[in-house]
């Protein structure tokens, strides 16, 4: 089984994308991914066109809660995924950890079927994150067992023979 990536998700408010991001992980990439998510300054609650373009997909963001980013949130994750709409680099001075910048509307207080569209790409874009955790898992796992035997030993090397001439 691969490791899970503790993967903060960070948007402006913590009610929109980086819940659904968050919720979305919890579906479809548990396995690889420890969600959590935070806002840049938080609305104070999840918007209620997020939760229901989230159950159209059979997805419950039950549990989470409007926060805002805090620096042991930042520090205690492996990836922070930013889609606040400003680079990383802007946001903090000096990031600590990897961080990837993902271009991603805010659907904030428009109609219905713009947070849909931003459901479903924020939906492909961790399905692709995902894929890449697990294909990074799977190449470390194989490099771990390169020069083992079956039972996990050191291989046995062939005998060479040399000419004595």
């Amino acid at each position: 089984m691969a490791p899970r990536t503790k993967v903060l998700f960070l948007c402006i408010g913590n009610a929109c994308r980086s819940q659904m991001a968050e919720a979305i992980a919890k579906q479809v990439a548990s396995d690889v991914i420890d969600p959590s998510s935070a806002g840049l300054v938080a609305f104070g609650e999840i918007t209620g066109p997020t939760l229901a373009v989230l159950s159209e997909h059979g997805i419950s963001a039950d549990g989470q809660h409007s926060k805002t980013l805090r620096s042991e949130d930042v520090s205690g994750t492996e990836l922070l995924i930013n889609m606040t709409g400003r680079t990383s680099d802007s946001i903090f001075d000096a990031p600590s950890v990897p961080s990837e910048d993902w271009d991603v509307g805010d659907p904030f207080g428009l109609h219905l079927s713009v947070y849909r569209k931003i459901r479903d790409q924020i939906e492909a874009r961790v399905e692709d994150l995902a894929r890449r955790l697990r294909e990074k898992a799977d190449s470390a796992e194989n490099r771990q067992t390169v020069g083992k035997g079956s039972e996990g030993e050191p291989a046995k090397q062939p005998e060479t023979k040399t000419d004595a001439t």
